[in-house]
């Protein structure tokens, strides 16, 4: 794809625009951005599954208020007994009456529950999330991925209500959740804030989490021209973000994310 025209970025110039973001991404792309975000619940643990579990539980339920995310991620660890991996494999059904009460927004006790069956079933079945993942990636998108992840989350019996909680880029949808995890699951932690633990997925396949903060900004930079939050507003970031930087695209949703939420740009 060519280059946008300079003048649509804001002010910035092209050549100006990339070092602005790679300085924004050194300013947030730091341990002190964990306390602030529901990254911290995976960073609880230390063992693969784990990190897995608690990131994809956390992730799922990371829409509206910050701390009511996070406040909440924390109860869904307490109810697993802070050992989610476990919890998920070796649970009888009498032990998901736990989560009896436990609600965020849409999300309730019901699919609290399925999630916990789908996932053993994904890690019984299928080998782990990872293997999913990379046996429908492309080459430079986990979109097609998440599809076929979705189908295979809910090939067990399943309540339907809790389908819209995994998101399909071929619905159209940006899938801002899934993404963010696929973020913490496969970027290095160079930083110390993604936890690089799919070593069989690049970065570089990554797309940005696209929410409403990260999409304004991207607009005002004149990186996203489409209105919508939806997966055609993701296909035209990614491409622009993968001009900045085609091996880590994604190293930008600190940029993105930070301008937004803490700079109010």
């Amino acid at each position: 794809m060519d280059k946008y025209d300079p003048d649509v970025y804001n002010g910035l110039h092209f050549d100006e625009l990339k070092p602005f973001l790679d300085a924004k991404v050194q300013q947030y792309n730091t341990t002190k951005f964990i306390p602030t975000d529901p990254i911290q619940i995976p960073h609880l643990f230390s063992k693969k599954e784990d990190i897995e579990i608690a990131a994809f539980m956390t992730a799922t339920i990371a829409w509206g208020n910050r701390k009511s995310i996070i406040n909440n991620a924390h109860r869904l660890m307490a109810l697993m007994d802070h050992a989610p991996f476990d919890f998920v494999m070796t649970h009888q059904p009498k032990d998901l009456m736990v989560f009896e009460g436990f609600v965020h927004r849409t999300f309730n006790a019901i699919d609290a529950v399925q999630f916990i069956k789908s996932l053993r079933h994904i890690y019984s079945s299928h080998k782990g999330l990872e293997p999913i993942f990379k046996r429908y990636a492309k080459e430079d998108s986990l979109q097609f991925s998440i599809h076929k992840f979705k189908t295979h989350f809910f090939e067990i019996e399943h309540t339907r209500r809790t389908q819209k909680h995994l998101s399909d880029p071929l619905k159209n949808s940006a899938a801002k959740r899934i993404n963010m995890f696929l973020r913490w699951m496969i970027r290095p932690n160079n930083s110390g804030v993604d936890f690089g633990l799919w070593t069989t997925l690049s970065p570089s396949q990554l797309s940005c989490p696209l929410d409403v903060h990260s999409g304004n900004v991207a607009r005002k930079l004149g990186l996203l021209k489409r209105k919508q939050n939806d997966a055609k507003a993701l296909s035209e970031l990614d491409k622009n973000l993968r001009q900045l930087d085609p091996k880590d695209p994604v190293k930008y949703d600190f940029a993105l994310f930070g301008l937004g939420v803490f700079e109010s740009f």
